[in-house]
């Protein structure tokens, strides 16, 4: 099986634009005392999370990315836990809940607002689903167009899978903080390379868990999007070892 890592269509003709945020967001976290350093900015949303039974207060302080003591953001993680999916990756700017804004523009049957966000039109969701394809959980948006004939989007909500291979990693990492357990991390390998052991075989569509900006299709999926004859994204084959 091969896979794919899903891009962006640059074509002149895809003019959508996304003016909007999810509802709710997890706050950064205040830099280290020791180290210096805050917890990285996780661009993983959680649509289909619902965090409106929580009392408004709660609500209002997630609605808030500034930064707070690590104390106070474990305490609101720990009290999204139990409404977000098993294993969901729960670090500062996780946000949950539909995305809310307006739109405007041309956008294809798959649309990407940026590298780490894929979208799709309600139809072409349904047909993809009909051909086979698992992992597309797909919810709706509070969007606002200007058009009449507004397309109905849907914003996804995708598994973290995978691993990269060790093949394109530094060779030596920095070692975490003693007092955090934060690290620089590393940037994003090139080429990319995944450990064909770990990738998912329940799942044609999901996030990358090493990093999750990055979004991963399998051959299947692929190949229904050819086959439907849907646009908007672009597939580039990543290297399996």
């Amino acid at each position: 099986m091969k896979f794919y890592r899903v891009c962006e269509d640059s074509s002149p003709c895809y003019t959508g634009n996304l003016n909007a945020v999810h509802r709710w967001v997890l706050p950064g976290i205040k830099p280290c005392n020791v180290c210096g350093l805050g917890e990285a900015i996780s661009v993983t949303p959680y649509p289909c999370v619902d965090l409106s039974g929580l009392p408004k207060e709660e609500q209002k302080k997630l609605s808030d990315p500034w930064p707070v003591p690590f104390e106070e953001f474990a305490r609101l993680r720990d009290l999204v836990r139990p409404l977000a999916p098993q294993g969901a990756e729960l670090s500062s700017g996780t946000e949950f809940g539909p995305l809310t804004g307006t739109g405007a523009g041309y956008f294809g049957q798959l649309f990407m607002q940026n590298p780490w966000s894929l979208y799709v039109r309600r139809e072409a969701l349904e047909r993809l689903q009909a051909a086979g394809v698992r992992g597309m959980q797909g919810c709706p948006m509070d969007v606002r167009f200007r058009t009449k004939r507004s397309p109905e989007l849907m914003d996804l909500q995708l598994e973290l899978c995978g691993r990269f291979h060790s093949d394109c990693l530094p060779r030596e990492l920095d070692s975490p903080c003693p007092t955090c357990g934060r690290n620089k991390g590393f940037s994003l390998p090139t080429p990319m390379i995944l450990t064909a052991g770990a990738l998912p075989t329940e799942v044609d569509i999901f996030r990358l868990a090493d990093s999750p900006n990055v979004i991963v299709a399998s051959e299947r999926m692929v190949e229904a999007v050819r086959s439907l004859k849907l646009d908007g994204v672009v597939f580039r084959e990543i290297e399996t070892r």
